[in-house]
């Protein structure tokens, strides 16, 4: 997390069509600046901090982690005013993603797990039957905005500089300048991190994790918050199973481990095959958001018409 692994010095860039803007991040880090605005204001760095023996624990104190100079008790505290922050703009994206009826899903993985190209080739087979629409996180580059939006979707970048995720406020802040329309797929395309976008909820209705059989299948094991944290797990790039040692029975086993709700889908971007399963996925979310939003609707008009009748009733 933040706390320990000292991400996201200096600001966040969302980039539109070739135009870069300045964006501050919701989010404050242990070390020597804010994100809100750029400066250095944590004059606590800047002293040397008395330790009692034990206080600094390397990964089994409150923490579970530990940070140069800092203590457990404070890592938990900044911790908790960082998710709490970031939690309450999910809130708000949750909220609007809702009433507009979008299914948002927010992909993780590690770097070169197949993501993007698992983006494309879906963008490719479902545009004539959704609206969709991107958001891409790096650190740098809009290499990957460029390749979606080859295909004629609309994708906003999002670049983090030194930040190993993406968090609630540049997503909300994203979702403005796309202004995606009423019953919309968005697909959040995370920056490739096991660690760190597990904890952050950035609003999505998922967070799906994509696993490629290049990358072993104890996965699950050494990286289980993101298992647990995830609805789905894709197991990418099986083509290349006849080339490689990769039990996918055994990854199968790790992940349900950690999580046993996790549904598991087997697919190759490249090749095509266990595709049609992933979009039925995505199409079938997709029409339930849109359903649910009517349905609040519905409610909302009974309500509305309940009302007049009990203001006429008393005129």
């Amino acid at each position: 997390m933040c706390t320990v692994c000292g991400c996201g010095e200096g600001e966040a860039k969302i980039e539109q069509h070739g135009h870069t803007h300045d964006h501050d991040h919701t989010h404050e880090h242990p070390h020597t600046h804010s994100h809100a605005d750029a400066k250095l204001i944590d004059a606590d760095h800047h002293h040397d901090i008395q330790m009692k023996n034990g206080d600094l624990d390397y990964g089994s104190g409150l923490a579970h982690a530990n940070a140069p100079g800092q203590s457990q008790a404070r890592m938990v505290r900044i911790e908790q005013d960082i998710l709490g922050k970031n939690n309450g703009y999910a809130q708000n994206n949750r909220k609007y993603l809702a009433e507009h009826g979008i299914f948002a899903v927010n992909m993780v993985s590690s770097p070169g797990s197949g993501k993007t190209t698992l983006l494309v080739k879906t963008i490719e087979m479902l545009k004539d039957k959704l609206a969709i629409y991107v958001i891409e996180g790096d650190q740098q580059t809009s290499n990957d905005a460029e390749r979606i939006r080859a295909t004629g979707i609309a994708a906003i970048q999002i670049n983090t500089g030194k930040g190993c995720h993406l968090d609630a406020q540049m997503v909300g802040r994203a979702i403005e300048r796309l202004s995606p329309e009423d019953g919309a797929l968005l697909m959040i395309e995370n920056v490739g991190n096991l660690v760190c976008p597990a904890a952050f909820d950035l609003g999505e209705a998922h967070k799906v994790v994509i696993l490629s059989v290049t990358e072993g299948e104890d996965k699950p094991l050494k990286y289980p918050d993101m298992f647990h944290a995830s609805d789905l797990m894709i197991i990418n790039k099986i083509d290349l199973l006849p080339h490689l040692n990769f039990n996918i029975k055994q990854c199968n086993a790790f992940a349900l481990r950690i999580n046993p709700k996790l549904k598991v889908l087997q697919l190759s971007a490249t090749s095509g095959q266990g595709m049609n399963e992933w979009l039925d996925w995505l199409i079938t979310s997709t029409d339930n958001a849109r359903h649910l939003r009517w349905q609040n609707i519905k409610l909302l008009q009974n309500r509305i018409a309940e009302l007049e009748a009990q203001l006429a009733s008393q005129v």
